[in-house]
Parts: structure tokens; sequence; C-alpha cells
């Protein structure tokens, strides 16, 4: 018998298809990602077979005989998530995203700009698909009586069709598929080329004398990093917890303004990584994309479904914090410059790559306290103790590590996560340390979420936080800064919300929230990171086992607002850039730079230097889901600032007020609106007065 090359390929095809762990049952503990069992060349088929699938499961409903009602419509496929095909594009962009931030190379990278235009084709051909539409349109004009949660994604699904462009006419359709897919390639090449950029820079030494002044921790993890490159001496990078202890303690003034320049300066250059034009590109397909959908700016597209709900009140809380804490920050950044002419003499100047080393020194003779002499008692082993033990006190839910769970490198760690009733609610992983094809920053993803199918199984969610910590070197174990600690409860904030996420649909669990409440819950955990009692729980020293002392907390607590107001002016300066951008009405076509400099000079206070250039690494604005949006930390830290007195005054670790926390708030994703949710916990609406109390601004 002769078996014909195309009947021959596609039985090759099809058992490529079976043997990809994607396309089947992974059949580990919780349906966790079988990382041992992924190949690179499991990716694409994965995606494509996805989109297959992801057609398929939508033609079932456009082809419904039936009329059009929230259950065979609406819910069908959210519902059908596990029973049907229609996970699998979710499956493997979960993980390949995943991977894409934090264990990347360049065959990924290659992977990931040919699947760009690809994926957001498919989808344009869902949001722009008449049929489709036509049924939601029915179902949002007559729908029988729905539950709050149901109406909410019945809301969430009308407006995505009406935003993604459904009422436009074909020639306005065809345009925003143009539109999108150039938008998304740029964003994912901002990415690629920032996280380029910031790999191939190193500081390498070899004098021992320009490491004067640095501490041993900075010095045992320059040996490390210049080992790892098979290099002798000790390398400096542009990573995090590399770059900040050399700006705070070294001496070397020449080299700190070398490793300065190459961080505010990264994306500018003359070569194949540059972002100035990109970003130009990505604020203009926005503003496009915008008014062609009928909106003034992408602002204004944005905004409608935010807290702020509009670009005048986004201002008046950037505004409103200007005036209030800009004058402290002009005195904070004064007392700096003094320092550093009592110190150096007065006719020093003070410049950029000087104030995080005279700010340290202002703080040693202020407080006797620095990073430094925090790191033997928060030793990451321990500190991850301390976090999943606050848990515990708060919520009752217990981790235990199983290494039986795969993980995507060595670094990582997986737990399982039980209720207080002992029931399994998640699987939380953990990566903490920096490396090579690893993004900067932190951040929390998801490898599955959440969801309630139609036989009633509570599908529970895998989250995984991503950190860049201090790393252990061969003679010390991994020790944490003070800042590192409130990171990891920022993200385990992020996690909490994830893991207690108790909705029915999964678009609307866990941090699938409105952008100006996520950062919420994350910024809420924070405030414990000054708190003796939780403290008490887990700072001992890594040598002695010695509790940390009291009088050493009673300092950090003192000096908790040191450059309180300068860090907010900070912040406020990004959310006057992002606005800047984003509430462009005409083709932009000004220099990057300038512009930068002109946008956020409202809240700026330190002197500011030509060829610096923040808009061209500002990731969360031109690659990540903040454009228009990045005021949203701000937003959220009055009501986390708000929420946190609520347990202060009935108890830190108070169960009932933590499960109440929970109830409103944690567990129920974006079901209803924020406020809402939020003044269900709290009684009330927020005010601004506990972040200017918290911050010393205002007195109690």
């Amino acid at each position: 018998m002769v078996v014909s090359e195309k009947i021959l390929t596609f039985v090759l095809d099809m058992e490529s298809i079976n043997k990809n762990p994607f396309m089947e049952p992974y059949g580990t503990l919780h349906d966790t990602v079988p990382f041992n069992k992924i190949q690179f060349e499991d990716f694409e088929p994965a995606f494509l077979e996805g989109i297959k699938r992801d057609d398929e499961a939508i033609a079932k409903i456009i082809d419904n005989p039936e009329e059009p009602t929230f259950d065979n419509t609406i819910a069908w496929t959210d519902d059908s998530k596990g029973e049907h095909y229609y996970d699998l594009l979710d499956r493997v962009s979960n993980v390949f995203s995943c991977l894409m931030s934090a264990n990347t190379n360049p065959k990924m990278e290659a992977l990931a700009q040919k699947l760009s235009p690809i994926l957001t084709k498919h989808e344009n051909d869902v949001t722009l698909n008449p049929k489709l539409f036509a049924r939601v349109k029915a179902v949002h004009d007559h729908h029988r009586e729905l539950t709050p949660e149901e109406q909410m994604l019945l809301d969430k699904e009308y407006d995505g069709f009406v935003r993604s462009g459904a009422l436009l006419d074909e020639a306005g359709k065809d345009k925003l598929r143009k539109l999108t897919e150039e938008a998304s390639v740029l964003a994912l090449k901002f990415s690629q080329n920032l996280l380029k950029e910031n790999k191939a820079f190193i500081l390498h030494i070899t004098d021992k004398a320009q490491l004067d002044g640095l501490p041993e921790t900075a010095v045992d993890a320059a040996v490390q990093a210049a080992k790892d490159r098979n290099l002798e001496g000790w390398v400096f990078t542009l990573d995090y917890p590399s770059y900040s202890p050399f700006m705070t303690y070294s001496t070397q003034r020449d080299l700190r303004k070398q490793l300065y320049m190459a961080r505010a300066t990264e994306c500018t250059h003359d070569n194949d990584a540059n972002n100035l034009d990109i970003c130009k590109q990505i604020v203009n397909l926005r503003r496009e994309i915008a008014q062609l959908l009928g909106y003034d700016t992408f602002a204004d597209y944005v905004l409608k479904y935010r807290m702020a709900s509009n670009v005048k009140n986004v201002y008046k809380l950037l505004y409103d914090l200007i005036d209030a804490y800009k004058p402290t920050a002009i005195k904070e950044v004064k007392a700096i410059e003094d320092e550093a002419k009592k110190l150096e003499g007065d006719d020093f100047t003070l410049e950029p790559w000087d104030f995080s080393y005279y700010s340290h020194k202002l703080q040693m003779e202020k407080y006797n306290l620095d990073a430094e002499m925090l790191r033997p008692y928060f030793q990451l082993d321990n500190v991850i103790k301390g976090v999943f033990g606050l848990a515990n006190k708060l919520y009752g839910i217990t981790f235990k590590e199983n290494k039986d769970i795969q993980v995507y490198h060595p670094d990582v760690k997986a737990y399982e996560v039980f209720d207080k009733d002992g029931s399994y609610l998640a699987v939380f992983y953990a990566d903490f340390y920096p490396r090579e094809g690893k993004q900067d920053g932190a951040w929390l993803t998801e490898f599955q979420g959440q969801w309630i199918t139609k036989k009633g199984k509570n599908v529970r969610p895998h989250v995984s936080v991503v950190t860049n910590f201090t790393k252990p070197t061969a003679t010390k174990p991994a020790l944490l800064t003070l800042g590192e600690v409130e990171t990891f409860l920022h993200e385990f904030g992020h996690s909490l919300h994830g893991m207690f996420a108790n909705t029915r649909f999964e678009s609307l669990s866990g941090t699938n929230v409105w952008w100006d409440f996520v950062e919420m819950p994350s910024q809420f955990m924070e405030n414990y990171a000054v708190e003796p009692e939780f403290l008490h729980t887990f700072a001992f020293h890594y040598k002695t086992g010695e509790p940390i002392p009291d009088e050493l907390i009673k300092r950090i607590q003192k000096s908790r607002n040191f450059n309180v107001a300068y860090a907010c002016m900070r912040q406020v300066s990004f959310g006057l850039l992002d606005m800047a951008y984003y509430t462009q009405k005409k083709p932009f076509t000004q220099d990057i730079i300038p512009f930068e400099k002109n946008a956020w000079k409202d809240a700026i206070i330190t002197k500011q230097l030509p060829n610096t250039c923040m808009t061209v690494q500002f990731s969360h604005i031109m690659a990540g889901g903040y454009a228009a949006g990045y005021y949203s930390y701000k937003w959220a830290e009055v009501l986390d600032a708000d929420a946190f007195s609520v347990f202060k005054k009935e108890g830190i670790f108070n169960r009932d007020t933590a499960q109440r926390f929970r109830d409103c708030i944690l567990s129920k994703g974006g079901t209803e609106h924020p406020m809402t949710l939020y003044k269900r916990f709290r009684g009330g609406e927020p005010t601004i007065d506990a972040l200017l109390e918290r911050n010393g601004i205002k007195k109690k």
C-alpha cells in the first residue's frame, strides 16, 4: 500500500500533537504544569491548535439554533473551561508568557515575535466577529434576571466587544486590526530591547581598591557574578540587587556615575535596542485605536473602566499629592544636599549618582540605620516562614513545599497551599533570584486561574511570585534588605488575591479587577514590614539566632518616613509622564527626551540630566498594562492605608477583620464594582487621611 506524502505528513502532525503535553490532561498533582515534559518545539503547535480549538468553540456558539441566552452565549465559554477544548490557548499562553518574563532565550524571543501578530489576529477575529457579537448583543438587550456576578460578566463581555471595535464598519475593523497587530509587535520589541540592554552591561572591577565602601554582601555577590562569566575580580550589573548597593555605598564617585548613566540611558543608544522611536509609535498607535473607537484620547478610553473614571480625577489625585508632599520633599532633598556639602565642602554639587550615597549618609546620621544592618535578620528562608506565618495568623492557611511539583528552573520552589479547614486551596510558586533571561523587577503571574465548572467543581489557582532578590553566595545565605522584604509582601499580597479567588467565572476571579484596585491588596501587605509583632515572628540573626532587637525595630519605625515625600513625588512624576503621553489628541511627533522632562516637571525636585530617559525603559506603560494607569499605585495607596487603619484599630492579626477582608475583597475578584467591595469591608468610602498620617504629613 502506498501512503501519499500528504497523508504521511498528516499522520506525523497528529502524532506530534498527541505527544504534546499541552494537548492532553497533564495527569499531575493538582493538574500542575509538567515542565519536565515540555520542549521548546511544543509551544508553536500548541498555540496553533489552541487557536483552532478556540475557533471551534466559538463556532458552536454562533451555530447554536437556539435563541441567544446568557447560558448558551455568555457563560458558555467561561463555564466550559476544563470540559471542552477552549482552555488550550490559555494553558499554553500562561506558560509561555511566564517563561518569556522569567526564563527566556533567543529561540523563545524569536517565536514570540512570530506568534505575536498571529495571536493578535486571532483576538481580533473573535472580537470583530459580527455573528458572535450579534448573539452577545441580543443577550445584553434581552436577558433573564441575573446575579450580580452574571451581570458583571455580561457587561464585561458586551463592553469588551464594543471597546474592541464590534460597532465599527468594515473599513474601521480592518484599520483596527492593523493598528492592534502593529502595537502588539512593538510592545514585544520594546520588552526584548530592554532586557537585551539590561543584560549587556557589566561593570568589571579588577582593582580591589575600587570596592571601597561596599558591604561584604555586595562584594561576595560581585565575586560570584564574575565567576558566572568566567572573569577574574568583581562584576556589578544593572540588576537591582547589584546596582542598588553599589549606588548606596561605593565611595568611587566616577564608578557610581558610570553605573548610573548606564542604567539611566538604557535603550537610548544608536543600536538595534533603541526604544525612542518605538515609544513614539506605541503612543500614536494607542491614540489612533482610541480615536477610532470614539474616544478623544487613549486615557479617556482606558479610564472608562477605572475607579478614577476620568482624566480630571487622575490629575486631581496627582496634584493633591503634589500640594501635600512637595514642600516636604523639597526639604528632604535640601537636607541631603546639605549633608553632602558638610562632608565634601561648600562647592560640592550633588549629582543624580550621588543621591543614594549621601541619602544613606544622612540616614545613618539621623537614625543610625541602613539596609546592611538589617540584612543579617532577613535570611530569605526565615522571611519565607515569616510571610507564610503571617498568612496563617490572618487567614489560617498553610504552605507545604512539594518537590514533586515540576518547576521551570532549579531556583523555583513550589508549594501546596491548604485552607484553614485543611482543604486544598492553591499551588504557589516562588522564583526569587535574578539570572540571564529574566526581566528585572518583581511581579505575579499565574499558570491557572480559578473558576467553578458547571458540575460544581471549584478549580483552584496556580500562582507564581517572581522577584530579583539578593542571591546567596559561597559564604552566606540569601540575606534580604528591608525593601526586598516589602517587595515580597507586596507580591505575596497579589498572590493571596489570586489564591483566595472564589468566583464562578475565571475572567472575573482573583486579580481580574480594575487596574486602580488591583494594587490595593498587594500594597496593604507592605504595612506589616515594620510591625514589631510581625518582625518578632521571623527576624532572627542568621548566625546567632538572636531575635532582632526592639531598639533596632524602633529605629526602623522612626526612619520609615525618611524621604517618604521624595519617594511620593517620584511616583507622581511617573504618573504625570504616563498621562502626558496618553492624553495626546494629535499625532505625537515630539522628541521623547525633552518631552519627558517637561511632562513631569511639576513633581521633579532633583537635577535632570539632558540625555537620560525613563520612557524608553518604562515597561509598565509601554509594554505592560499600566498605560494611562500608572497613577493606580498612588490611588491604591490611599485605599491600602485606609484599610490597614482598620486592622490597626481592631488588631493587626485580628482573624475576624482578616476574614472580612477576605470575604469582601480578596475572594470576590471583579464580580462587583471595586468601590462596592471596599465599602462592604470598610463601612464607607476611603479618605486620604490615613495615608497622610502614615507618612507623617498630617498629624493624628
